[in-house]
């Protein structure tokens, strides 16, 4: 050894561990073993180094982490408001020949439950913790500052998607992403509660609660899309195709390393959109009406054994009307809303289906997990008692008639409307429970059937499994079939226990015992605990009723079910056991307080105001936008609020004669504004709710050249007055050209998924007086927004 290596050696052992020589041996799996901290600690080279590449060992590249042996494929799927009567494979009237195929295969549960509302759902599926400790305690347009009520999921609760992701698997999400706070949804993020932050590698679909599935507006991971124009584009023959294309480059790419993915169709979440040719196939089938549809269903689940034969079949309540008091229009709107709906549901059956057909074409299909969960929550009843051709109209608190939508009856299904079924067809879509989605209180909003496959493992296909089950105990169950442990610590945070229980042994043994025998539930003070077969349940509101008014949860009425003898929670015994339904009410307060479900709040469409409730926006805090180039795809979240106010818009310009295009927009054919050229004139319209649109235009057309043209609203309602009504007018250089009257202003949200626009309109029009994109013909040089 010479005077260099010996030098070297003796600092080695001075410097121990963290010397240039030696390095620490520390343990990093080729096969992933039990890790109570993610991720695994960065792989260093064991070797001996000298003097040169000449005198070292070999060198050697760190590892990737490979996910355990014979790690089996995941594919989660979860629909959107979907009853537990809605579906064939449940008994249900609409067609779903896919979910049948997939439920001889492998096991149909007929007692799983969600938490009523889909941000909710979804969290508590992701993090495998209760929807409150998941931040997620309602939707994310109404939420709230206290720590379950954010609409964001903490740090402290990390998806499986990311333990997997941290322990081999590659991850996607297609579909729906209704976790990100709306105040974070531009492209100019911030992204740390976007899909590729929480544990998934690629993205691709719509940032929000629903969207116009002809029309929509996506993303792939962080970069718009923009808008599909294609007459023929359905966004669930979109999802289907990028799922199957995703799949197809992780088998090329990758073959050896196991895929989880999540793919989250829009269906069947308002607007019911499908292709015309399905709408027609389903043409008189529901003219019998919602009562007969719940008879029909309810044999059928008998007759199929979905549900016992004890079973029965619940009331429709007082403040549903009967079908057979309806009127003729009544009648008809009725029935074409529910040919849509039906339409809409085998669509997404059938796309889903192609997935599920081109797994089964891998060379490891038999080991691929499939948990397709059927609903997020029950059939939604947002569309009122009459229906709607706006379900935006139910979050401002207003309810369309059936004299306002009969003349656009023949458009029930396309892109022109955000169409959504009368209350009572939700009612029968959860046959044959009482209540619907919000509604924790009962098993109408709670319970969706759900099927699991796992053909490698479990090959006794066909069978129905009847325990408990609740939406937390898929994370738990996807580790567990994995081989992953739990983590405490997941990217340097201490992480909250999963809540979730794995249900593999439910899919070993039909008889298996229950592995959940405990669950509480809440949604808009809708309240519910489930102990031991026992439910008790109190309701607040009508969910159809946007409007709510005075409340006091601590003396409402409470409703006690013993689910072991009462499937469909007929029966209340609270009179016959007080002593069972004290017992139920005390532990669903001391649950509630351990669990971050208080304070209550039982407040309706007021919450969806991001300017009443005080939620983060990008634009608070000012009261002049300046947009120095055309802009698109700017949330309504992070955009000026124009709602119960006056404020103006004025762009600078450079035209020819006659000239067309949009100067800005915000919002579409679910409320708005759009301030444009038409023909050569100035336009300013405002779309209400899709009930009215009020529109002022220039005297004269705009002459070719430089100008200034400018629009003002002058708000003629109070402070804290809303959806009042004003004056628009319209300026070219100062000069006043025209004026309109606004009799009535959109309150509260102008829609969910639809962006502010600048030079363009990426969404569906405001009115529909030109065709999008209607890019702006000429020099759009700056536009300036000022709000009072």
């Amino acid at each position: 050894m010479n005077l260099f290596q010996r030098t070297l050696f003796v600092a080695a052992l001075l410097l121990g561990n963290s010397g240039l020589v030696t390095h620490a041996q520390e343990e990093r799996p080729g096969v992933t073993a039990p890790q109570v901290s993610l991720p695994y600690a960065e792989q260093k080279y064991r070797g001996n180094v000298g003097t040169t590449y000449l005198n070292s060992d070999p060198a050697q590249f760190p590892k990737q982490v490979a996910a355990p042996k014979d790690a089996p494929n995941v594919l989660v799927v979860l629909l959107d408001d979907v009853g537990f009567g809605q579906f064939s494979v449940s008994g249900g009237g609409v067609p779903a020949p896919k979910m049948e195929e997939l439920a001889k295969q492998g096991y149909l549960f007929t007692r799983f439950h969600t938490t009523a509302v889909c941000t909710s759902t979804r969290a508590a599926l992701l993090t495998g913790r209760n929807h409150h400790i998941a931040g997620s305690g309602n939707i994310t347009e109404v939420a709230t500052g206290y720590d379950g009520y954010t609409g964001i999921i903490p740090k402290d609760t990390a998806t499986f998607a990311e333990i997997m992701r941290l322990n081999g698997y590659i991850t996607s999400w297609i579909g729906k992403n209704h976790n990100t706070p709306t105040y974070e949804t531009s492209e100019m993020g911030p992204f740390d509660h976007w899909p590729n932050s929480l544990g998934f590698d690629y993205f691709y679909g719509f940032m929000a609660g629903d969207t116009n599935q002809m029309r929509p507006w996506l993303y792939e991971n962080q970069t718009p899309v923009g808008q599909k124009t294609d007459d023929d584009y359905y966004l669930s023959v979109d999802l289907a195709d990028k799922s199957i294309e995703w799949l197809q480059q992780s088998e090329a790419i990758q073959p050896d390393k196991p895929w989880m993915m999540y793919l989250a169709p829009a269906a069947t979440h308002s607007p019911h959109q499908a292709p015309r040719e399905l709408i027609e196939k389903h043409k008189g089938r529901f003219d019998g009406g919602w009562d007969q549809y719940r008879q029909e269903t309810f044999a059928r689940q008998k007759e199929m054994g979905v549900i016992p034969e004890n079973a029965q079949l619940t009331e429709r309540h007082d403040n549903l009307p009967a079908w057979d008091s309806l009127n003729a229009n009544e009648k008809k709107l009725a029935a074409r809303m529910m040919e849509a709906f039906a339409a809409y549901g085998e669509h997404v059956d059938q796309q889903v289906g192609r997935v599920l057909d081109y797994v089964k074409t891998l060379p490891d299909a038999d080991n691929t997990l499939v948990v397709y969960i059927i609903g997020d929550n029950g059939s939604s009843s947002e569309g009122g008692i009459p229906g709607t051709l706006n379900e935006n109209a139910f979050f401002n608190g207003v309810q369309m008639q059936t004299e306002d939508m009969m003349p656009f009856i023949d458009e029930i299904g396309t892109s022109k409307h955000f169409n959504h079924f009368p209350a009572p067809w939700a009612h029968a879509m959860d046959t044959p429970f009482q209540w619907v989605k919000q509604v924790a209180s009962h098993l109408g909003g709670t319970r969706n059937a759900m099927i699991v496959s796992w053909p490698k493992k479990f090959d006794q296909g066909g069978e129905v499994r009847t325990q408990f089950t609740h939406v937390i105990d898929v994370a738990a169950t996807i580790l567990d079939a994995v081989g992953i442990e739990e983590p405490r610590s997941v990217n340097g945070t201490p992480q909250k226990p999963i809540e979730g229980r794995s249900f593999l042994s439910v899919l070993e043994d039909a008889d298996a015992e229950e592995i959940r025998t405990s669950q509480y539930f809440e949604m808009f003070v809708n309240r519910g605990i489930y102990k031991d077969g026992w439910w008790a349940g109190s309701r607040s509101f009508d969910p159809w009723n946007p409007i709510r008014n005075e409340f006091d949860p601590l003396k409402a009425e409470w409703e006690l079910y013993n689910l072991d003898e009462d499937f469909s929670q007929a029966n209340n015994l609270a009179d016959k056991h007080p002593e069972k339904l004290d017992e139920l009410v005390k532990l669903w307060w001391a649950t509630a307080a351990k669990e971050q479900v208080l304070p209550l709040d039982w407040r309706g469409s007021e919450r969806f105001s991001s300017e009443l409730m005080g939620k983060p926006n990008l634009a608070a805090g000012r009261s002049e936008y300046v947009y120095p180039v055309p802009l698109v795809g700017l949330p309504e979240a992070s955009a000026p609020d124009l709602k119960n106010k006056s404020f103006s818009i004025s762009a600078k310009v450079t035209i020819d004669d006659t000239a067309n295009g949009m100067i800005f927009t915000q919002g579409g054919n679910t409320g708005g504004w759009a301030f444009y050229l038409l023909n050569g004139k100035l336009v300013a319209t405002h779309n209400y709710l899709d009930i009215a649109r009020y529109t002022a235009t220039s005297d004269d057309v705009v002459a070719a050249g430089e100008h200034e043209l400018k629009m003002e609203f002058t708000y003629e309602g109070g402070k804290g007055e809303v959806g009042k009504g004003g004056t628009t007018t319209l300026f070219v250089d100062g000069n006043q050209v025209g004026t309109g009257k606004v009799e009535k202003t959109t309150p509260m949200k102008y829609s969910l998924s639809e962006n502010q626009d600048i030079g363009t309109d990426t969404g569906t029009p405001v009115t529909y007086d030109y065709k999008p994109p209607f890019d702006f013909e000429g020099d759009l040089d700056e536009v300036v927004v000022k709000t009072e």
